[in-house]
């Protein structure tokens, strides 16, 4: 699929040229925040090399799902979109992002079918390579704070939405962002993802963490039964999607009894990974509570069953728009997808919101370390959440959660992955992962081991994926 760029410029009114042009004043005039010179990457390879990017291509791959609900919806599948890039010395890198519709912009996923919803997605990030197209860069950070503005403007556009959320952009951004770092690895004789790290963002990912927890994630409706059965396996963190569907009075009955059903199968259970040896209960209500006595309703009742002082943290249980001041509650409420940049983090952080849950994967890894980075900085945890994504993607998260700060009460890292859940070709995909054999690749009893393998080989993350390069090549 080729997006018309002659459309394009008619529908955003601004050429690829004006946006090679006006790069840095469009970066200046964002207000993005956290954007790095030169001299705050890598004072040993210095001046860093201008990367002149010659030839660009997309594609994507459609992986049929078992429904995964929550939101009041469900998704059944998901669009692997690729960005492909080569510079002017010939080399060349394919960036992979999964697209979240739903999690990212409701609006437009009720808006469209699946495969227009996943269209108008996959169209922003045809937008984006075209864009660059030509373009010459030695500073991926900024590149992406060039991007993301005339991105988002046009998905505005293309959705016909004003207000289009900025997570629908950076989801469109995540494989163009991850082909330029690629690209900028490799130009740069950069062989690991520490040597990637801006010295900017370090301390917001200094931890080497040796284990990374394994979360499941299980959607709105699943059985008590199924949540027993992930903590038998040795799964001592568990995702649990409440903000059940109907009357917001329907929806915190259903969510009471289901916390209650969890909590009789498996309060009483142990593991070493807490200070207290108890499992913790992750609730992720995804905007669906309207009023804060809704879920203070949710809270008195854990308080009622003994299940309270097990919630390690509820995430976004309120619309982005909601200003309700959480910090008072008792517990340690996190925001997500409304935390679309670093400043929308930081404003969450006032509202008293007291974990982010970050995702390399669904809002670039560029964008990432700096919410990591702020967070780090005002001593907030943050975590890595999932969009039900592919293996490979899975490592990109998996780099980032061995190094973040380790979660209060908690010795490891934390990484919610669920694709194995949901992917009728799970298995498949595996073999698409260039270091598929990797010890830390699957869970064991309910973790990741992120041995010193793990971070030699940067999770697998930096090598190529022959499937993804047949895409581009079929006579490799």
């Amino acid at each position: 699929m080729k997006i018309n760029t002659s459309i394009q410029k008619q529908i955003t009114g601004i050429s690829r040229r004006t946006f090679l042009k006006q790069g840095g004043a469009l970066t200046a005039a964002t207000g993005l925040g956290f954007s790095t010179s030169l001299s705050s990457f890598h004072p040993k390879i210095n001046p860093m090399k201008k990367i002149s990017i010659e030839h660009v291509d997309t594609n994507f791959e459609r992986e049929p799902l078992i429904p995964y609900r929550f939101k009041g919806s469900a998704i059944t599948e998901a669009w692997q979109t690729l960005a492909y890039l080569r510079s002017g010395t010939g080399i060349h890198r394919i960036g992979i992002g999964t697209q979240g519709t739903l999690w990212s912009d409701q609006r437009v996923f009720f808006a469209h079918s699946t495969n227009g919803g996943n269209a108008l997605m996959y169209s922003m990030t045809e937008y984006a390579v075209q864009l660059l197209k030509g373009h010459v860069f030695d500073d991926p950070v900024k590149l992406l704070d060039e991007l993301l503005p005339e991105v988002w403007e046009y998905g505005k556009k293309i959705t016909g939405i004003p207000d289009l959320k900025k997570t629908f952009a950076l989801n469109a951004l995540v494989p163009v962002d991850n082909a330029i770092w690629l690209l900028y690895a490799d130009e740069n004789g950069l062989e690991k993802f520490d040597d990637m790290i801006p010295a900017a963002f370090s301390e917001g990912l200094s931890a080497r963490h040796d284990k990374v927890a394994s979360i499941p994630s299980f959607s709105v409706g699943a059985s008590v039964e199924d949540v027993k059965a992930a903590a038998d396996e040795g799964h001592f963190i568990m995702k649990l999607k409440t903000g059940s569907a109907g009357t917001q009075e329907e929806m915190i009955q259903k969510d009471m009894a289901f916390l209650e059903g969890v909590h009789k199968a498996i309060g009483h259970y142990e593991t070493p990974y807490t200070e207290n040896g108890k499992i913790p209960y992750y609730f992720d209500a995804n905007e669906r509570y309207e009023k804060k006595e809704t879920l203070e309703r949710f809270l008195d009742h854990a308080k009622k069953i003994g299940a309270f002082d097990q919630i390690a943290v509820i995430e976004e249980p309120f619309g982005e728009d909601n200003e309700t001041y959480v910090g008072d509650l008792g517990v340690r409420v996190a925001a997500d997808e409304s935390a679309h940049t670093v400043e929308d983090a930081l404003s969450r952080i006032e509202q008293g919101y007291s974990a982010i849950a970050v995702k390399a994967i669904a809002k670039t890894l560029t964008m990432t370390m700096k919410i990591a980075q702020a967070a780090y900085e005002k001593g907030v945890p943050c975590f890595c959440a999932d969009l039900t994504v592919n293996p490979i993607l899975v490592d990109w998260n998996k780099n980032v959660a061995a190094r973040l700060p380790a979660f209060p009460d908690m010795n490891l890292g934390l990484q919610e992955t669920n694709g194995h859940q949901y992917y009728k070709n799970w298995e498949r995909m595996m073999s698409y992962h260039p270091k598929s054999d990797g010890s830390w690749v699957r869970t064991k009893d309910g973790v990741y081991p992120t041995d010193s393998s793990f971070y030699e080989e940067s999770g697998g993350i930096l090598h190529r994926s022959s499937h993804y390069e047949k895409i581009f090549d079929p006579d490799i």
